[in-house]
């Protein structure tokens, strides 16, 4: 009675659903498809490929330890995989697959036609939930629908934890040697350039490495969260969501580590604020489900759609760059090339910068977040953009603007994020940093490349000219 784990986002042996599962149910094999035309289709970044690969390996390493050989079956695209499990099940006798569920419109469809196939062969696939808390369709409104706004969500989310927490796996009992060699892991794929080493060593690979910072947040930082992660120079933030994003960690560890640093005590200093952070990541992936819509480059907001975004190719480029002349804007845009990551208040300022100031559609904002991203993931991704872009589900009222020298002043007061990234503007005193001006703009770094009242006015312009719902 053979079983197969198709590995996808959830790449640890600890807390996992479906290889607990398999390995129950008989003698265990695992699966892993590389798939680099789906990847450039999705706008995946190299250094996401790359941390998924080096994760891969880890965990490769850690599969063989239980006797569960890894297996890889390079496809080209999704379209591909039933093909290729039809192949690989007769050559294995493979009687049942199991997979941890996946939310895009694309997984979903991809996951149809494999199970499509598995059926038309006698052979089963057993679909786990693994990376939420709740499974989407399981917690509704009052009329049935899937949550539009966040609060009500997490409301709900609370309610269902309250003295009943999901459980976390252990580690499954090693089985005999199934006497089928394991492949090697790929250590790059065509088409997706190697990161630098400096970005590699900010993001150690393996179950190992993602606990001890998880361990160390909850132990060390996470009672001073909710004050300190708003501060892009302090290390208030923890840091894990490239490894809940590639499945290194569950979101079951992450909930349970916290509560054991605080006591038990959801309403304790910091704990609460992380959660929800958690519970976001949960709410845009449910939103996925409900409104698939929105993973098809459509806005949650219909009316939306109307809206005249300009085609502005050279403002973009200076975006995307980090040349806009506004200094807190340029430091994160370069801390995303350089780290393949930005703060999480810094994505916001830079997300409503283009999409308000600059009035550029947010599906460019997406897309290159995407494309360089290490923690990019579609429904975390998608959320925040169209939040911050006004066209999403919860979205932030339109007429609500960031402005990025406000920001800068009260959450960078002293310049430090900004010397750390923009090392042109490091002999500016603390006042000049935010907005140098003048004789005080060094040589070399642009001048404003737009008006922030014009820019403001502008927008609100577009906004209110749209037609209303209802």
């Amino acid at each position: 009675m053979r079983q197969l784990i198709w590995l996808r986002s959830d790449l640890r042996v600890h807390d996992n659903r479906a290889l607990g599962a398999a390995m129950a149910a008989g003698p265990t094999l695992a699966l892993y498809l590389p798939s680099p035309g789906q990847w450039r289709a999705h706008d995946d970044a190299a250094c996401k490929v790359d941390f998924w690969l080096r994760n891969l390996t880890e965990l490769s390493h850690s599969l063989a330890r239980l006797g569960v050989p890894l297996l890889i079956r390079q496809v080209e695209r999704w379209d591909e995989a039933p093909a290729a499990f039809a192949r690989l099940c007769r050559e294995q006798d493979i009687v049942q697959v199991h997979v941890n569920d996946e939310y895009g419109v694309h997984e979903s469809r991809r996951d149809a036609a494999v199970e499509a196939e598995l059926k038309a062969q006698g052979i089963g696939l057993q679909r786990h939930l693994d990376q939420l808390l709740f499974a989407p369709g399981s917690l509704l409104t009052r009329a049935g629908t899937c949550f539009q706004v966040f609060g009500q969500f997490r409301r709900a989310c609370q309610q269902r934890l309250a003295g009943n927490l999901p459980a976390v796996a252990g580690l499954p009992a090693a089985q005999p040697q199934p006497g089928i060699a394991g492949d090697a892991v790929p250590a790059a794929v065509e088409g997706f350039a190697a990161p630098p080493e400096s970005l590699r060593r900010l993001w150690p690979a393996g179950e190992e490495a993602a606990q001890r910072r998880l361990h160390e947040f909850a132990e060390n930082r996470l009672a001073a969260y909710a004050e300190a992660r708003d501060f892009p120079a302090e290390p208030g933030t923890s840091r894990l969501s490239p490894y809940l994003a590639a499945g290194v960690l569950s979101p079951r560890q992450c909930l349970h580590a916290a509560l054991q640093a605080a006591g038990g005590d959801f309403d304790r200093p910091g704990v609460s604020a992380w959660l929800d952070e958690l519970l976001w990541r949960e709410f845009y992936k449910h939103v996925l489900v409900g409104y698939p819509r929105v993973s098809m480059g459509r806005a949650f907001l219909a009316e939306t759609e109307a809206l005249p975004w300009r085609d502005a190719p050279e403002e973009l480029a200076a975006w995307q760059q980090g040349r806009t002349g506004f200094p807190l804007v340029d430091a994160a845009m370069r801390q995303l090339l350089a780290s393949g990551w930005m703060h999480n208040r810094l994505r916001m300022v830079v997300a409503m910068f283009l999409t308000k100031n600059l009035l550029i559609d947010w599906r460019h904002g997406e897309r290159w977040f995407m494309r360089h991203l290490i923690d990019g993931d579609l429904a975390a991704n998608n959320g925040g953009w169209q939040w911050s872009a006004s066209t999403g589900t919860d979205a932030v009222p339109y007429f609500r603007l960031f402005n990025p020298l406000a920001q800068s002043r009260k959450f960078d007061p002293d310049g430090r994020f900004i010397r750390q990234w923009l090392p042109e503007l490091e002999g500016l005193d603390r006042r000049d940093i935010h907005a140098p001006a003048g004789l005080l703009r060094p040589a070399g770094y642009p001048p404003p490349i737009v008006e922030l009242p014009f820019s403001r006015e502008r927008a609100l312009a577009a906004f209110k000219a749209l037609p209303r719902r209802g």
